[in-house]
């Protein structure tokens, strides 16, 4: 559907007994390091790409409005290769199931992390337009996604990224988040979104340097479902398992219109959540907001000079 079938084959019959044959394999298709070889990859990766595929389907036939498949967003992966803790791209091979049935689609990223390998993808396409807000700079992983990247051919400005500064908090973004994406919706008109919510731009994240709140990250995805088209949510990355976890269960009970408590119910995984046991604890950091109004306004003027294209 998307990857070569070279790398599907060797993702197929690679595994920690026999990595010692695929040397040149384990190269080429860049596995090891950050995507390392673990016992039931291929299983892992047919079930997260999988329940994307499904999502996509059950969309197609108007079976649901919202689809959602946490375990997917894997959006590093490349055609023919892994990158940064992603094998398959189940966001590519899901958008190519919505393109079956929809014109258009829509793509939301808000992991911290550039969604790279779906931009790739879709570069040189107006049939998908890409959406990513990412920190962006200093090295950070993995080093594309700026403001000029606007895609090419045929899908030249259908391509946006707005790259962000360390700090950034619940004000800032939704400052940027909810004109950008308002403006995109009415420039573009999808009619499918599918939305990555990388929960790493959390603060607090282990690989992160974002400030925002679980009820701020969780008001982008209010947002993006108050637009009424239908929806394919994902998960991504996020690094402090514990508030991913608070952070998707929050988001679940936006999206299908149900308030659940503050207080979490006993489990076997309780412990976990010490010392406070909510759904919305402090996780602001001391990280200085270094996106300054100007900076973010400078931004927001480029990407609808761009739109207007």
């Amino acid at each position: 559907r998307f990857h070569s079938e070279d790398y599907i084959d060797f993702l197929q019959r690679v595994s920690p007994n026999n990595m010692q044959g695929f040397t040149k394999s384990l190269n080429a298709f860049n596995v090891g390091d950050d995507c390392p070889v673990f016992p039931g990859l291929f299983e892992f990766c047919s079930r997260y790409t999988g329940a994307s595929l499904q999502g996509a389907t059950q969309l197609n036939n108007k079976i649901c409005d919202i689809a959602i498949n946490w375990a997917g967003g894997l959006h590093h992966a490349k055609k023919f290769e892994a990158s940064g803790f992603c094998y398959v791209n189940d966001i590519v091979i899901g958008i190519l199931e919505l393109l079956k049935y929809h014109p258009r689609v829509l793509y939301i990223d808000i992991d911290i992390h550039h969604g790279d390998g779906v931009q790739e993808a879709f570069y040189l396409t107006d049939r998908v337009m890409t959406v990513s807000f990412h920190k962006y700079g200093n090295y950070f992983f993995p080093g594309t996604g700026d403001m000029y990247e606007v895609g090419a051919e045929s899908g030249r400005y259908y391509c946006l990224n707005v790259p962000l500064r360390d700090g950034i908090d619940d004000q800032s973004y939704k400052h940027l988040f909810q004109p950008v994406i308002n403006q995109v919706v009415e420039f573009y008109q999808p009619t499918c979104i599918v939305l990555q919510c990388g929960a790493d731009s959390l603060g607090c994240d282990r690989l992160g340097c974002f400030n925002l709140s679980i009820r701020g990250h969780g008001e982008c995805v209010e947002y993006v479902k108050s637009f009424n088209i239908p929806l394919l949510v994902l998960g991504g990355g996020g690094y402090t398992v514990r508030n991913v976890a608070r952070c998707w269960t929050y988001e679940t009970s936006l999206l299908v219109d149900e308030a659940i408590s503050e207080e979490l119910p006993y489990s076997e995984y309780f412990e976990y959540f010490a010392p406070d046991f909510t759904l919305h604890p402090d996780v602001s950091t001391r990280i200085e907001n270094q996106n300054s109004r100007q900076y973010l306004d400078q931004i927001r003027q480029t990407i609808f000079e761009n739109l207007k294209m």
